[in-house]
């Protein structure tokens, strides 16, 4: 079936390795796709493959990770210079930490304003999927939003893959708008998740268009694991704690809108309200996992508000073979919207979001192990946690056979300070630290959230850090001991704790 409503863009019609030569060296591309939903599956390969025959580099934008081996390769070949915003590939994490490739960690929520506000940070192409082309020749979306439509509004010229694997369903499943440039601004009118506010497709300069080519690749499935025993109890914790909330009139037992992470953790979290006392409930938050459709199953969920649906991919078929079920239940946004400061404050969002290690006091660290080393990014979780109602982080208490706790006396790297964070929670309990000063965060911490083989260990370090008093008690030469240690001898654990601190 033909989905180019547009008939001047037919003469346009090129290969994938067509499209890619109309890319220059040290070009700058935005590109479409929010945690691989969505992402450029054919030219965008092939711009890779052109680091392997001649000096070429590029810097890639995008709304989040890319799905398949897309970044894997952009690196591998050499084809990056730099990439922003987010990633989650093992190769080109790898390629960062070598310093390889230039790396800007980003809030999602900021890359368009900064493209508006840094005039000379220009994008030279656009590489956008689409499920079809109106009649005025704009972009309808598929699987994500993202940065799309700032990549289309900025960009010299514009490449459009068009997607036959989905169903044209998906037109009217957007909500599309290109806010103004700071600090003139308009509120942004979003009152509630089914809000709408914008357009159904990426209205573009027709002109910019240079190709147009058609592909057949699905969306790269996401890998989530099954629940286990660690974050089933993660999950209960935080059902308890809203449960509670309830109980005592802060909310009701349709809670607040709903955002959570990706990944097994915050998949896990979000499937345990499928039977929990929670009714009618929302989401405005990034990604759809498999746990948002298993809400919708239930009865338990009305509506969803996101950048993108990344699910794996049995969910992918059923969700897509049978897209009518969910279409009136859904919105994709831009990413500047869905992670707009201004709608999450508003609506009162509840951000649950995972960490690699917090500390004592209440700092995250959601994106560098051992303090040095990129992980994938801070990615949206700082646009919900600096502007929610509620900031809830979540991790394993220990790791690695017992090697690495996640909670230790300071964090390696801070990305949401102890002012942003308002509950921790491991599979041992959880933390309710608002309204509690230092010492007393640390105390509730070290009791409810810290593995039962490190809690004597950090209860000492803080008590021998109480005796040299102090607003938030440190040993600056042991803060990081821990992490040291784990470098030298593979593991946190101090042995002989009497001597350990001073």
């Amino acid at each position: 079936m033909c989905k180019i409503n547009y008939s001047p863009y037919k003469s346009k019609i090129k290969s994938a390795e067509e499209a890619a030569m109309l890319i220059e060296n040290n070009d700058i591309l935005g590109v479409s796709g929010f945690t691989k939903a969505g992402d450029s599956k054919a030219v965008l390969p092939k711009v890779a493959e052109r680091a392997l025959h001649e000096d070429f580099k590029v810097t890639v934008l995008s709304g989040a990770s890319l799905g398949y081996d897309t970044d894997a390769n952009l690196a591998k070949y050499g084809a990056l210079h730099k990439r922003m915003p987010f990633q989650a590939d093992a190769t080109l994490r790898k390629s960062i930490n070598n310093n390889k490739v230039l790396y800007v960690d980003q809030h999602l929520g900021q890359t368009a304003d900064m493209l508006q506000k840094i005039d000379t940070f220009k994008i030279d192409v656009a590489i956008i999927e689409a499920v079809s082309i109106t009649e005025e020749g704009y972009i309808v979306p598929t699987t994500s939003v993202g940065n799309s439509p700032i990549f289309a509004d900025k960009a010299d010229k514009i490449i459009i893959e068009i997607n036959r694997t989905l169903p044209d369903s998906l037109i009217g499943l957007h909500d599309i708008k290109v806010l103004k440039k700071q600090p003139n601004r308009e509120v942004i009118p979003v009152l509630n998740s089914t809000t709408r506010i914008g357009k159904t497709y990426i209205k573009i300069d027709p002109k910019k268009v240079v190709a147009i080519v058609y592909t057949d690749i699905p969306d790269s499935p996401a890998v989530i694991s099954e629940p286990d025993e660690k974050t089933k109890a993660i999950s209960d914790h935080i059902l308890n704690f809203l449960g509670k909330e309830v109980d005592q009139g802060r909310l009701t037992e349709s809670l607040l809108p709903l955002q959570a992470g990706i990944g097994k953790t915050a998949n896990a979290i979000l499937s345990g309200f499928k039977n929990s006392r929670f009714k009618n409930l929302t989401m405005y938050s990034e990604v759809l996992q498999d746990s948002t459709f298993e809400l919708f199953d239930s009865g338990n969920l009305a509506f969803a508000s996101a950048s993108s649906i990344t699910v794996t991919e049995d969910c992918y078929r059923r969700v897509f073979n049978n897209f009518d079920k969910y279409k009136d239940k859904l919105v994709l946004r831009p990413q500047n919207i869905s992670n707009s400061a201004e709608v999450i404050s508003r609506l009162g969002v509840i951000g649950i979001n995972t960490a690699i290690e917090f500390d004592i006091y209440g700092n995250v660290n959601s994106t560098h192990i051992t303090g040095t080393k990129m992980m994938n990014g801070i990615g949206g979780s700082g646009d919900f946690a600096r502007n929610g109602y509620l900031s809830i982080f979540a991790c394993p208490s220990m790791s690695k056979a017992g090697s690495i706790s996640h909670i230790v006396p300071m964090v390696s790297h801070t990305d949401h300070t102890e002012h942003d964070v308002d509950v921790l929670v491991t599979e041992q309990g959880l933390a309710d630290i608002r309204g509690l000063a230092p010492v007393e965060r640390a105390r509730l911490i070290i009791k409810n959230c810290v593995h039962p083989e490190y809690k004597e260990q950090l209860l000492k370090y803080f008590e021998d850090a109480y005796k040299l008093g102090g607003q938030t008690p440190h040993i600056l030469k042991d803060a990081f001991s821990w992490h040291t240690q784990l470098k030298t001898k593979g593991t946190m654990k101090i042995e002989e704790l009497v001597a350990s601190y001073s």
